[in-house]
């Protein structure tokens, strides 16, 4: 790298933290800036100024300042900032031997531990983008998304074998987690032992990284992100969400996902020590929670959901004392769970609500949970959200309209080509939303699953919302059909505790008598399970529509 690049990486820096007292002070009172001497602050100046701020430069500062504490802890065991500083090191050198080149891509199909950190960082180390893979892929979704992208390598662990085998891909294959003595195939852990531990020559370039989006109603697509605007998605989340420096973070939350991977960035700034686990089990989350006092928690809310069904006394063995922030993100928060969860486990949680290509929009603390139970809160520091019509002209106050949002993390454009729509430099959502009277968003549905039913414009989430607060539901989903007389109508799908306690009539009846009679189901089917992706977001796609 050249001293004019490393000058251009300095002055974006300066220039991300020239962002106003409010924001320093937010920084500050989280214990990301604080006073360090000469030496540490030289060291920390170069070695930003060389990396930048993505995961090659965010756990190298790290390996600076803490080398010795443990950075990162699964169920193999615990790893110190200077260990994944070193493994990282010794992958790259590994990769770079095995063909791997600035600008190539790396896929990582991986559960929650090491391997993917030790992944990502290690293609960072490289500059080579990392192309996240849903572990609940089916192969026809992995092929095509191997195909399009055409990754140099994938990394992957050793459950997901057959999987690749059917993509056909003829990229590097290296297997991140060993379930059996049998793997043939290069190993993250031989990459690490084989390769140099020293530190890397710094590349040309900045990784980039490409999350896939949910694909609830179709093909996933690649939203890539680069390394701009990371201080600046810090400052606004910290403005409402009081993370600390050096606190412990269970991610529970699929690190593949935007919101786990936001914690795994934002733990890179705080020197937060994460704790992992390949697979959520309710219990077993607080469980870990528990044993690791862990200070912070990462969820979506259907692990929320599945531990709030533990039985009582299961849930009233573990405590969670330690924590004083729960974040919840990846979907809307059903009916009174915000509540039930805050009656139980204290007034810790803080739902955010936001896309991959937008990352965050709005959070909701926990006062505006309780005073306004479902709402997605209001827009952080730096952050700008409005509504439009379909004309792309504001809405009148209090009127839904489609969700436009601008920050520091936009994405940069799907892998595939195209993008989101834009207005007045504000990217959507994809969803319809409205403000109360205190500036609070409530989410009313995707703009493409709105109906018209006897020209009534009918949102699914309100419905879902209202059959989730009838006692006997646990889980509820609504799409639209067609409809001989009306265009179209609503078909329910709904999870119950007891079958034989509840009928179609008594849900239909239900939501009569809390929304408008257009908005009722005409039909109303009971199912075991809602399908669901790794994420918990439900697959409407899969859902029956004869």
């Amino acid at each position: 790298m050249t001293k004019a690049e490393i000058g251009q990486r300095v002055s974006g820096s300066l220039r991300t933290l020239s962002m106003g007292p409010r924001g320093l002070a937010a920084l500050a009172a989280s214990g990301i800036i604080q006073p360090y001497g000469p030496a540490t602050l030289g060291r920390l100046a170069h070695t930003l100024a060389r990396w930048g701020s993505g995961p090659a430069g965010g756990y190298r500062t790290l390996a600076v300042r803490y080398p010795d504490e443990v950075g990162l802890v699964d169920e193999r065991g615990a790893l110190t900032f200077g260990d994944i500083d070193r493994r990282s090191n010794a992958i790259a050198d590994s990769l770079a031997a095995l063909g791997v080149r600035e600008g190539d891509h790396v896929a990582v199909m991986c559960r929650n531990h090491r391997g993917f950190v030790d992944a990502t960082v290690g293609a960072g180390k490289l500059g080579a983008d990392v192309l996240y893979l849903n572990t609940a892929f089916a192969a026809p979704q992995i092929a095509e998304v191997l195909q399009r992208e055409e990754p140099r390598a994938v990394v992957y662990d050793e459950e997901f074998t057959e999987l690749i085998d059917k993509s056909e891909t003829d990229a590097l294959r290296i297997v991140a987690w060993c379930d059996s003595d049998e793997v043939t195939h290069e190993t993250l852990d031989r990459l690490a032992e084989r390769g140099s531990q020293a530190d890397r020559p710094v590349p040309g370039r900045q990784g980039r990284t490409v999350i896939l989006t949910s694909g609830t109603t179709g093909t996933p697509k690649g939203a890539t992100r680069g390394e701009g605007g990371q201080f600046g998605a810090a400052v606004a989340l910290l403005s409402t969400i009081p993370l600390r420096h050096r606190w412990t973070c269970h991610i529970a939350a699929p690190l593949f996902h935007t919101w786990g991977w936001a914690h795994m960035q934002l733990g890179m700034l705080l020197g937060s020590t994460i704790v992992l686990r390949r697979r959520f089990d309710p219990e077993d989350c607080l469980a870990v929670t528990q044993q690791h006092a862990c200070d912070s928690l990462a969820v979506i809310p259907v692990m929320m959901q599945r531990i709030m069904e533990l039985p009582k006394e299961v849930r009233s063995a573990y405590t969670l004392d330690s924590v004083k922030v729960v974040a919840a993100s990846g979907s809307a928060l059903p009916g009174d769970l915000a509540e039930s969860w805050m009656d139980e486990f204290g007034d810790t949680l803080y739902n955010i609500y936001g896309s991959t290509e937008v990352a965050w929009a709005t959070i909701a603390s926990p006062g505006d949970l309780r005073l306004a139970p479902g709402t997605a809160g209001r827009p952080p520091m730096g952050t700008v959200v409005r509504l439009y019509d379909d004309e792309g002209k504001p809405v009148p106050e209090g009127e839904p309209g489609r969700i436009f949002v601008g920050n520091s993390m936009l994405f940069e454009g799907y892998t595939g080509g195209g993008s989101k729509d834009e207005i007045d430099g504000l990217m959507a959502t994809g969803d319809i939303g409205r403000f109360d009277d205190h500036g609070r968003m409530f989410i009313e549905g995707r703009d493409d699953e709105m109906i018209v039913s006897g020209g009534e414009n009918v949102y699914p989430a309100e419905v879902e919302d209202c059959l989730v607060r009838h006692p006997e539901v646990v889980e509820a989903a609504a799409i639209g059909v067609e409809d001989e007389k009306f265009g179209q109508r609503l078909r329910a799908f709904v999870v119950v505790r007891n079958r034989d306690s509840i009928s179609e009539d008594d849900l239909r009846e239900h939501v009569k008598s809390h929304l408008a009679r257009y908005k009722v189901p005409r039909d109303v089917a009971f199912l075991d399970e809602l399908p669901r992706n790794a994420t918990g977001k439900v697959l409407k796609r899969d859902l029956d529509t004869d």
